[in-house]
């Protein structure tokens, strides 16, 4: 067949085909036919989903916070207010009873007098201590001693007109006239209504407000005597524990080494206060582990002496705070200086508050913080017309 021929036996094939409606497909030779695909492959791409997620969680409410319990109120402290004097000897020796000079003929029966011009400081407050150093007895088994200090039982009233609370019977004076003059006084002070406490004794008095003092009292009594003491009163519940000590050198103005290891003892026992008598003059005031120690008061309203070389004498003034857990705090204490006599020349033994700033006043101060530079009193033991 001529090249011709066969160009139109193609030609022909091709519109056969076409006639038919079939498509002709070119592929190389070799070439693998290429597999149908399936209507699912031949659809249009789709865009894949992300793997299913758990929708995220809603975000744990923040807790609204607890405020803080509202405090309870907080309560005021109670306030009380004490007062303390030195030595009140409601006697003269019997040297001078009867005469002009005597406590007996100045005083007489107007228990009111010796506290006349100082009871504002006592008469409102809610506590006030003493030392009481007399017999009030009609013994007359006298002890074999110089001074002798004894009156009538009436003479308790001076304390209780005064508006003295408690005194402390432990001193050198209750025992001038023997056991019975002893146990006389105790009665005295009763029937007056006069809380004490007696030789190397304790007692809890509460205020009509309901604060319990307790009161540790003894006369030259030693370190281990005194904790013993003030422990023991500690324990019974008081609220608030004074050391009534009596103590000291007669007409010193210096603590001796006795008095500072007592008082310091008494501290260390647990006393909140310590109160001195015994040297009738004022002695310096140390405050020892946050306590205050007074180691002497020095003379009050004192019948031993006609016309004292040294009248100067104080007034301690205390305040204290009770907080409701009862615990109890010295919020503040106050110097009121004095006069045992309101005479200079002599003794009507009715002390008076000396005037702020007079040389009374500022010497008073220096005794109470050792910067007196005075000599010692020498204490005689013989009878004459100013002893």
């Amino acid at each position: 067949m001529s090249k011709q021929t066969e160009y139109i036996a193609v030609i022909l094939l091709v519109l056969l085909l076409a006639f038919a409606g079939g498509t002709a497909r070119f592929r190389p030779a070799g070439a693998e036919p290429r597999q149908s695909a399936s209507p699912a492959e031949t659809a249009a791409p789709s865009v894949t989903a992300p793997a299913a997620t758990e929708p995220p969680a809603e975000p744990e409410p923040t807790p609204t916070p607890t405020p803080p319990p509202t405090p309870e109120p907080t309560q005021a402290p109670e306030y009380y207010s004490l007062h303390f004097v030195g030595d009140c000897t409601l006697a003269c020796n019997s040297y001078y009873q009867g005469g002009p000079l005597g406590y007996d003929t100045v005083v007489g029966d107007d228990y009111a007098y010796p506290f006349a011009k100082t009871i504002q400081y006592f008469e409102n407050d809610d506590f006030s201590f003493a030392n009481l150093e007399v017999a009030l007895t009609e013994s007359t088994a006298a002890a074999d001693k110089t001074f002798l200090f004894k009156t009538h039982a009436e003479y308790a009233q001076v304390m209780s007109e005064g508006s003295i609370e408690f005194v402390s019977l432990a001193n050198n004076h209750v025992l001038d006239f023997g056991q019975q003059g002893y146990d006389d006084t105790k009665a005295a002070v009763e029937a007056a209504g006069i809380a004490y406490a007696g030789r190397d004794e304790w007692t809890i008095y509460q205020t009509p407000r309901g604060l319990k003092i307790g009161v540790y009292a003894v006369s030259f009594g030693t370190a281990t005597q005194i904790k013993n003491g003030v422990r023991a009163v500690r324990e019974a519940g008081a609220d608030f524990v004074i050391a009534a000590l009596h103590w000291g050198d007669e007409g010193s103005y210096q603590i001796n080494a006795d008095q500072l290891a007592c008082g310091h003892a008494a501290v260390d026992a647990g006393a909140d206060f310590v109160y001195g008598s015994h040297p009738h003059t004022l002695q310096p005031i140390e405050r020892y582990n946050g306590v205050e120690i007074v180691y002497s008061m020095g003379n009050w309203t004192f019948g031993g002496n006609t016309n004292p070389r040294d009248k100067d004498t104080l007034i301690y003034g205390m305040t204290l705070a009770q907080y409701p857990d009862g615990h109890v705090e010295v919020a503040d204490t106050e110097i009121i200086p004095c006069a045992s006599s309101g005479v200079e020349d002599g003794n009507n033994f009715q002390p008076v508050p000396y005037v702020r700033g007079s040389e009374g006043y500022d010497r008073v101060l220096s005794k109470l913080d050792g910067s007196f530079e005075g000599q010692n009193l020498t204490i005689s033991y013989s009878y004459g017309p100013n002893e």
